[in-house]
């Protein structure tokens, strides 16, 4: 019986339970699927309990399973809490980080500017997933997610990292274009709105609502570079389009917007050392960047 209280069964446990399949829980531990497969029979057993109905789809949680998560979640919070004063005390920074983060904000900002820290700490291992989509704190697929939203509930701890501004940007730094009238009549470029994974993507001003797109997209960088290629007219970032010198922003006096980006970290994981000194830079590298997400400030 003293293998249900093995910390590994737990964490094999947790990481299926939150990825709902076992190759993807094993690639995260680093394990063969087979090994892993064993580790929930192993606790299973010793349970007496059935964890998982397993299919085709996935693994899903029976009751018991759930039962089971509430408790495991509870243990891995204090495991935490005491990884985190032990790192405190012999002020280590070591580990691995994974941040999700939009694509314009992952690629175009972070990923150039994430190796100073690792330089300053090289114990430190950033994982930096820069995807069109929202990620999961709860399911563990991110240590710190970047978002274009405060989430509304939830055992998070949100911080603001900045706002930033978005205009209409053109290929042809000679395009006249003097009233959003004339805008409307050239072809745009914008997101598929059905792959809209929050509203605060949802750019178009309401005067250029009656323009139906010639080229949709799923994700920001696939838009810039159509943009820049001159396959049409698209509402960018300042901070992506401004540094491209094959874009020029046109009306800037008649559409011009705000967004927010907001650094989110789950409360157990809020204090461990990695996840502190990693927040802090991110907030400092953007606090730093001011000027480039606010222009005209």
């Amino acid at each position: 019986m003293s293998q249900i209280f093995d910390w590994d069964l737990l964490q094999s446990f947790l990481s299926v339970a939150r990825a709902g399949r076992l190759t993807v829980a094993a690639r995260r531990l680093g394990v063969d699927h087979s090994t892993l497969s064993r580790r929930l029979v192993t606790l299973e057993t010793a349970l007496g309990a059935k964890l998982f109905d397993r299919s085709l789809s996935g693994y899903s949680l029976t009751h018991q399973g759930e039962d089971l998560l509430a408790r495991a979640e509870s243990m891995e919070s204090t495991a935490l809490a005491i990884q985190s004063e032990v790192g405190q005390a012999r002020s280590q920074v070591s580990g691995t980080v994974r941040i999700g983060a939009p694509d314009g904000f992952g690629t175009a900002f972070l990923a150039p500017v994430i190796h100073e820290l690792t330089a300053a700490q090289p114990a430190l291992q950033i994982d930096l997933v820069p995807t069109p989509s929202g990620f999961s704190l709860s399911k563990r697929e991110a240590d710190i997610a970047i978002s274009l939203a405060r989430p509304a509930e939830g055992r998070l701890h949100v911080r603001k990292l900045t706002d930033y501004r978005l205009g209409l940007y053109a290929a042809a730094a000679g395009l006249m274009v003097e009233s959003i009238e004339e805008a409307a009549k050239h072809p745009f470029i914008s997101y598929i709105d059905d792959l809209l994974y929050t509203p605060e993507l949802d750019y178009v001003p309401p005067a250029l609502k009656i323009v139906e797109p010639r080229l949709r997209f799923s994700n920001l960088l696939a838009q810039h570079a159509a943009c820049a290629a001159g396959a049409g007219l698209c509402i960018l970032p300042c901070f992506l389009a401004d540094p491209d010198a094959r874009l020029a922003r046109i009306l800037a006096d008649q559409i011009n917007l705000t967004r927010s980006f907001w650094m989110i970290v789950h409360s157990d994981m809020r204090d461990l050392a990695r996840i502190r000194v990693t927040g802090d830079f991110i907030a400092e590298a953007a606090h730093k960047a001011l000027a480039r997400f606010m222009p005209g400030i």
